[in-house]
C-alpha cells in the first residue's frame, strides 16, 4: 500500500429527473478523522450512510463534504395557501366595515401579498426519492474514489522526499560515527588534556577521587554511541513503515520526535567542532522531514 496525503480535493456532478446535483469534497490535514456534513434539509437520513462510506476509504484528516441541489424550475408547481389567503380576506372585510369608501382590492393585489401564491416543488413518491438517493450515495462514491486518487498521488510525491530525507540523515549519522573524533585514540587525548587542566586549576590539591570522577564523566559525556544506535534504528523504521504503507502517518511523526530528541542530546553531548555541525545539520534534516510527515495519512 501507498502512502496517501491528506490533502486533496474532488468533485462530482449528478441528475435524476428534474433534479441536479454537486458533491464537492475538501481534505486538509487533521489529527483524526473529522467528517463535516453540509446537505439540504430533508436529506437528513443520508448522513448515516455518508459517514460509512467516508469511513471506509479514509482514516484521517479534517473533511468537508457538501452537496448543492437544484431542481428544474418547469417541474415546480404554483399553488394558492389557502389559510393565507383567508387571513388576507377576513382583514379586507374588516376594513370594509370600519373605511365603507375604501376601493375593492384587485385579484393581482391580494395575490400579490407574501405567502398567498407560493412556488411548491412536487412531492416524489417513495420510490422516486428511493431512486434519487441512491443516484446521490453512487455519485457521492465517484468523488470519495476521486479524493482518495488526488490523496494517494499527493502521497507518492510527499513519500520520494521524505525517503530522499531519510537517506540524508542515515549518511549523516554514518558520518559522526566515522569522525576522527571519536576515535579512542582522540578521545583518550582529549580527555588527557581537560583532566591536565583540572590539575593545573587546582594546583595539585585535586582530591584522586574527584579527578577519577571527572574523567570518568567527561568520558561519559563524550561517548553518543547510544544516540548512533538510537538513529539507525529511527532510520530502518522509518523504512519499514514508509515500505509496508498505509495509514502511518502518525507513527513516522512519533519516529520524526525520536528522531529530533537524539539530534539535540548528540549536539548537547559533542566538544568537537565536526560533530556539532553534523548534529545541526541532522536537526535541519529531521525538521523538514517532519514537516511533510505531518501532511501524510
Amino acid at each position: 500500500m501507498s502512502l496517501a496525503s491528506m490533502t486533496g480535493f474532488a468533485r462530482a456532478l449528478g441528475e435524476s429527473g428534474p433534479v441536479r446535483w454537486t458533491w464537492e469534497l475538501r481534505s486538509v490535514n487533521g489529527k483524526s478523522l473529522d467528517l463535516r456534513i453540509r446537505i439540504p434539509t430533508g436529506l437528513e437520513t443520508l448522513e448515516p450512510k455518508i459517514r460509512e462510506r467516508c469511513t471506509k476509504l479514509l482514516r484521517r484528516g479534517n473533511v468537508s463534504i457538501g452537496l448543492s441541489m437544484q431542481r428544474d424550475q418547469s417541474a415546480q408547481q404554483f399553488q394558492v395557501n389557502e389559510s393565507a389567503l383567508e387571513a388576507v380576506l377576513t382583514t379586507i372585510d374588516l376594513l370594509k366595515r370600519r373605511v365603507p369608501d375604501l376601493a375593492p382590492p384587485s385579484i393581482d393585489g391580494i395575490l400579490a401579498q407574501k405567502g398567498v401564491f407560493e412556488l411548491k416543488e412536487p412531492e416524489d413518491d417513495e420510490d422516486a426519492q428511493e431512486a434519487l438517493h441512491n443516484a446521490l450515495l453512487t455519485s457521492l462514491d465517484a468523488a470519495l474514489i476521486d479524493l482518495v486518487d488526488m490523496r494517494h498521488t499527493e502521497g507518492q510525491a510527499i513519500t520520494s522526499i521524505v525517503r530522499d530525507q531519510i537517506d540524508r540523515i542515515a549518511d549523516l549519522t554514518q558520518a559522526a560515527e566515522g569522525l576522527p573524533a571519536r576515535q579512542p585514540e582522540a578521545i583518550k587525548a582529549r580527555l588527557k588534556k581537560q583532566v591536565s587542566e583540572l590539575v593545573d586549576a587546582s594546583d595539585g590539591q585535586l582530591d584522586p577521587q574527584r579527578l577519577h570522577q571527572e574523567a570518568v564523566f567527561l568520558a561519559t559525556k563524550a561517548d553518543i554511541r547510544e544516540e548512533l544506535d538510537r538513529l539507525h534504528a529511527h532510520v530502518a523504521a522509518v523504512r519499514d513503515l514508509m515500505d509496508t504503507g498505509g495509514a502511518v502517518g502518525r507513527r513516522l511523526d512519533f519516529l520524526a520526535q525520536e528522531f529530533n530528541r537524539e539530534a539535540n542530546t548528540l549536539c548537547s553531548k559533542s566538544n568537537d567542532v565536526d560533530l556539532t555541525a553534523i548534529g545541526l545539520d541532522l536537526k535541519s534534516v529531521i525538521d523538514q522531514m517532519r514537516e511533510q510527515i505531518q501532511n501524510l495519512e
